[in-house]
């Protein structure tokens, strides 16, 4: 029988908790083995899948190209960086006009500031163009996962809702009426860009890349 790994499960998480979630661990001392991103809600996201709009690319390289793209969804905003290492993605996010809706599966990547501040970003697996009824199918299944979240959060036996809630000074509770908007917000005008329109200037400035 094979033992060939299998590939983690891409969370769905809104951008203003996968912003909120900080702390990585791993599971065990195997040098190849996968590094979780801690969700405040109670979950591991080794990877992560979103969709929004990408209202932002820029190549921040100096001599190779290193494509930053700004993608927002109803709740914040996501940054992806891709480079070298991901021909596919980086040549997407170079050939994609801003704005489009896209679809990101990638790996968490945090990277500690100067002042000690952790920022959060996607590596990107994959890159792909959608439309506005793929945007609204993740919206949808990202908040009904949200939502399941927060109903296993106090479960006992729920080891990563324990993790959280020793690793985070946040309130669980606080992440479900950002889902319960996000899902009115579906009822409202879907041009292309009314996730920025909504969410305005939400004061996050690009974080720093290592």
């Amino acid at each position: 029988m094979s033992q060939a790994p299998t590939r983690e499960v891409a969370r769905r998480v809104f951008a203003r908790e996968f912003n909120d979630a900080s702390h990585t661990f791993k599971e065990s001392d195997d040098e190849r083995a996968p590094v979780y991103l801690l969700l405040p809600t109670g979950e591991r996201a080794n990877r992560v899948f979103l969709v929004g709009t990408l209202t932002e690319k820029e190549d921040v390289g100096e001599g190779d190209e290193y494509w930053r793209g700004r993608i927002v969804d109803p709740t914040g905003t996501f940054f992806v960086y891709a480079g070298q290492y991901q021909p596919d993605a980086a040549s997407t996010l170079r050939d994609l006009e801003p704005p489009a809706y896209v679809a990101v599966v990638g790996k968490p990547r945090t990277y500690e500031t100067d002042d000690g501040s952790v920022n959060v970003s996607v590596r990107p697996e994959s890159i792909t163009a959608v439309d506005a009824a793929t945007r609204d199918r993740w919206v949808v299944e990202a908040a009904t996962r949200t939502l399941e979240r927060i109903e296993a959060f106090e479960d006992e036996s729920n080891e990563y809702a324990r993790m959280a809630r020793e690793e985070y000074d946040l309130s669980v509770d606080d992440y479900r009426p950002m889902a319960l908007a996000a899902l009115e917000g579906l009822d409202e005008s879907d041009e292309l860009g009314s996730d920025a329109d909504a969410e305005g200037d939400d004061g996050i400035d690009a974080p720093a890349e290592p």
